[in-house]
């Protein structure tokens, strides 16, 4: 390993220790039915998502298989959180970062990219990105991070602070510290995998839940098609086209759908509650927890649920908490909004 390399890691690993855990936040429900609603609050990392984690661990683990040199210009395909992440570390390490996006994308995506300190490299259509990303890796002598098939390999499912282990250790002292559900949105995949994994490695009664908005082809993937093809998602962050390598269906217990017009009611259902203002792909995993609890309830179960806040609200005041911008999209949030007002009311779905 060359001392380039070396070093390398120990900045990744500092900038790791440097940042305080994210916070457990708890949801208001009715202390009489004995459920306890945990928010794991991603939105604080330094570059504002979850895929914080994941843009350390792809390159740590491109670092330490050889793949990643002094030099070595880092190509993903990514127009999102991800690529604003890994332009945020492929910075601190002094390496040219280039991210492979639909011409589409919008502007302000774009330049919270560049502000991190990525290149944007356009293509006319989405299923085009992963194919030039490889192509320009090989062109330039670069490494291709490709998030959707490393995802599941690059983290260390048996702890080593992962996002699984933290949620453990903080709920150690509540009064329900193993919960009867994790609820996380499938993106490439790898937090499902993460949570899976370490459940059953720890041997916990956790079930760990999926959900998965309009038109991905996760759902299926889940089914058994792992040929299925879906739509392009109107959640960001989560949900795919086709089913991705770093999806793992055999570690996930349930997957429940839900619509896009439901997501984006119960993130303004969050804010309004807790204050927290969160991107819609929270508002997923938000729906899918208040039906499990809903099914806990009728079970007459006790227990407690950790879903995650996956980024901040401010990335998405033009879109999903504009009313304009949810009218142009055809989406009627009423009827969302008020079966999740009923479920807070009466523990019913």
């Amino acid at each position: 390993m060359s001392e380039w390399v070396s070093s390398a890691i120990r900045v990744l690993e500092a900038d790791a220790n440097r940042s305080a855990d994210t916070h457990l936040h708890l949801f208001p429900l009715p202390a009489e039915w004995g459920i306890d609603l945990y928010l794991k609050d991603e939105s604080v990392h330094p570059t504002g998502s979850l895929k914080h984690r994941l843009a350390r661990s792809l390159i740590l683990y491109g670092l330490v298989n050889g793949l990643i040199d002094e030099g070595t210009t880092l190509v993903e395909s990514s127009s999102g959180s991800t690529a604003v992440s890994e332009a945020y570390f492929a910075r601190m390490l002094g390496l040219p970062f280039i991210t492979v996006v639909p011409r589409s994308t919008s502007q302000e995506k774009i330049d919270l990219i560049e502000f991190s300190g990525g290149r944007c490299h356009f293509v006319e259509n989405a299923s085009e990105i992963s194919a030039e990303a490889r192509r320009l890796a090989a062109e330039c002598g670069g490494h291709y991070l490709d998030q959707f098939t490393f995802a599941e390999r690059a983290t260390d499912w048996r702890g080593n602070n992962n996002i699984a282990e933290s949620v453990f250790s903080q709920l150690a002292q509540e009064r329900h510290p193993i919960p009867r559900w994790i609820v996380v949105g499938a993106g490439t995949g790898g937090t499902s995998a993460t949570f899976g994994r370490y459940v059953r490695y720890r041997r916990h009664a956790t079930q760990v839940a999926v959900v998965d908005p309009e038109g991905s082809a996760f759902y299926a993937g889940w089914k058994g098609d792992a040929d299925a093809v879906g739509s392009p998602s109107r959640i960001e962050g989560i949900g795919r086209p086709r089913v991705e390598s770093s999806f793992v269906p055999s570690v996930i217990d349930e997957m429940i759908q839900v619509p896009d017009a439901a997501s984006v009611a119960a993130v303004r259902l969050l804010r309004e509650r807790t204050l927290h203002w969160a991107g819609g792909s929270t508002g997923t995993n938000l729906y899918g927890a208040f039906e499990l609890i809903a099914r806990m309830r009728h079970a007459g179960e006790t227990g407690s649920v950790v879903t995650l806040i996956c980024d901040s609200g401010v990335r998405y005041a033009d879109t999903y908490y504009s009313d304009a911008w949810v009218a142009a999209q055809g989406w009627d949030l009423a009827p969302h909004r008020q079966r999740m007002e009923r479920f807070l009311d009466t523990g019913l779905w």
